[in-house]
C-alpha cells in the first residue's frame, strides 16, 4: 500500500489551448468547428480511413474469426502495428462500461490513425483530417459475413472537441487515478497535453511496461480512500487481466512518450488550422494586423514545439523499450543521403536524436493554410541557423545542420530560400 503524496502542480493553460476565453472574457478567434468556413458535421473527411473504409468492408484479408484476430488483420491493413500498444484502465472513454482493471482498453496507432479495442466492445477508430481535425467513427467487430457497419461517432465529441482539445476536433490523453474499478478518483495534467508535461504527471490509469528509472509516476496504479485519505495500490500489467486477449504483451513505455507527442502536436496544429482559416474567411483572404499578429503566434507556438524546445526530460539512465515496437516505429524513416532522420531516436536524455518533430511529414501539417506554413518555415530556417534565434540555444550548431539537410532532402514544399 502506497500512500499518495500529492506535489503542487501548477496547471498553465498553454497558449495552444488559450481557448482565447482568458480572464477578461475575449471571444475565441476560431469559429464554431461546424459553421463556416469549417463546415466539420458536412464537408466530406479526407483522412486516411475515411478514404478506405468503404474498401476495407470487402477487403478479404480481413480476419472473422474472432474479435482479436479481426483486429490484428485490421490493423495491419492501415500499416498500424500492433506493438504500439497501449492498454488504459480507467474508464475515460465512451465505451467506460466495458473498461475496468480486469478488462483495459487498447489503443494501437501510427501517425494519422487511432483505433480503440475493448475485448467484448466495439471498434473505435479516429482519423486525422488534414483540415477538420479528428474524425470519429465506431463499429461492432463482425463474425462470418456480417457486414461492416461504421457509425460517425457524435459522442465522442463530447469530450474530443471540448475543454482539453481546446473546443476544436482533437485528441485526448487523460491522467487519472482510478478506483478498484477504474473510476476516476483524481486527475493531472488538465487540458494539457504535449513533451512539455512532466513524466511524473503521466500514465496515471494506463499500464507502462519497458524499462526506465521513473518511480514517480501514476502508471500502475489504482486508488481507493482509507479513512478519508486518497492511497494507491499497485495494479501490475497482466496481474488482472489476460494478456491474450489482445494484440500484444505490452504497453509499451516509448509508445507512451510518442503518443503524448502526438496527441500535443495534433491539438495544436488542428487549432492553428482552425485559426488560419477563420481570419482568412473573415478578412475575405486580406489579413488584418490583429490576425497577422495572432497567426504569428500561433507560427511560434508549433515551431517551438516541433523543434522539442519545451521536451520534458528523459529519467536518469533513460529508457529502453520494447524492441518490436522501436523496430516497426523505425521502419518508415525517411532518410537523408547520409542516412539520418527525424525519427532517429536518442532514449538517453531526450526522444530524438535530432530535434524536429516527424510529425511534419502528417496530414496534420501538411493540410496547415500557406499563410501558416510560410511563418512556420521561416521561423524554422532562422532556429536553425548558424546563429540561430533566441530559444533554441540547446540545439547544437551539428544537430541544426543536420535537421536541416534531412528535411530539404524530404520535405517537398520547403522555400527555396532554405
Amino acid at each position: 500500500m502506497i500512500p499518495v503524496v500529492r506535489h503542487g502542480i501548477v496547471l498553465l493553460l498553454l497558449p495552444a489551448f488559450a481557448l482565447a476565453n482568458d480572464v477578461a472574457g475575449a471571444v475565441q478567434s476560431y469559429r464554431d468547428f461546424e459553421a463556416p468556413p469549417h463546415n466539420y458535421r458536412i464537408r466530406q473527411p479526407q483522412d486516411r480511413f475515411t478514404l478506405r473504409k468503404e474498401d476495407l468492408k470487402r477487403d478479404p484479408r480481413l480476419d472473422r474469426s474472432s474479435e482479436k484476430a479481426f483486429l490484428v488483420s485490421f490493423l495491419k491493413i492501415l500499416d498500424i502495428p500492433v506493438s504500439s500498444q497501449l492498454l488504459v484502465f480507467s474508464t475515460t472513454s465512451l465505451q467506460l462500461r466495458f473498461i475496468s482493471p480486469s478488462n483495459p482498453r487498447a489503443i494501437y496507432f501510427s501517425e494519422d490513425i487511432y483505433v480503440g479495442y475493448i475485448p467484448g466492445g466495439r471498434l473505435e477508430v479516429v482519423g486525422i483530417d488534414p483540415e477538420l481535425g479528428a474524425i470519429f467513427y465506431i463499429f461492432d467487430i463482425p463474425r462470418e459475413s456480417d457486414a461492416i457497419l461504421y457509425e460517425r461517432s457524435d459522442r465522442c465529441m463530447n469530450c474530443h472537441a471540448g475543454e482539453d482539445t481546446g473546443y476544436i476536433p482533437g485528441l485526448v490523453a487523460k491522467s487519472v487515478i482510478p478506483g478498484p474499478g477504474g473510476g476516476s478518483l483524481d486527475a493531472f495534467r488538465i487540458v494539457q497535453s504535449g513533451h512539455g508535461i512532466s513524466l511524473s504527471d503521466r500514465f496515471g490509469g494506463w499500464h507502462v511496461t519497458g524499462t526506465f528509472n521513473l518511480t514517480n509516476h501514476w502508471g500502475n496504479l489504482t486508488g481507493r480512500f482509507v479513512e478519508g485519505s486518497l492511497r494507491t495500490f499497485p495494479n501490475m500489467p497482466g496481474s488482472r487481466f489476460d494478456f491474450g486477449k489482445y494484440a500484444a504483451q505490452t504497453s509499451d513505455i516509448l509508445a507512451h512518450l510518442l503518443h503524448e507527442h502526438q496527441v500535443g502536436f495534433v491539438n495544436r496544429a488542428v487549432e492553428a488550422g482552425y485559426r488560419a482559416r477563420t481570419a482568412l474567411f473573415l478578412s475575405d483572404g486580406k489579413l488584418t494586423p490583429a490576425q497577422s499578429q495572432e497567426l504569428d503566434g500561433q507560427a511560434d507556438i508549433l515551431t517551438r514545439y516541433l523543434l522539442f524546445a519545451d521536451e520534458a526530460p528523459l529519467p536518469p539512465g533513460g529508457i529502453k523499450p520494447d524492441p518490436a515496437y522501436q523496430a516497426d516505429f523505425l521502419a518508415n524513416r525517411r532518410r537523408n543521403a547520409e542516412g539520418a532522420s527525424l525519427k532517429d531516436l536518442d532514449l538517453e536524455t531526450r526522444m530524438f536524436k535530432y530535434r524536429c518533430s516527424y510529425m511534419i511529414y502528417s496530414p496534420a501539417f501538411q493540410g496547415l493554410p500557406s499563410v501558416l506554413k510560410v511563418r512556420i518555415y521561416s521561423l524554422m530556417k532562422k532556429a536553425l541557423s548558424a546563429d540561430g534565434a533566441s530559444g533554441f540555444a540547446y540545439l547544437a550548431t551539428s544537430e541544426k545542420r543536420t535537421i536541416r539537410g534531412i528535411l530539404k532532402a524530404t520535405l517537398d514544399d520547403l522555400p527555396a530560400s532554405w
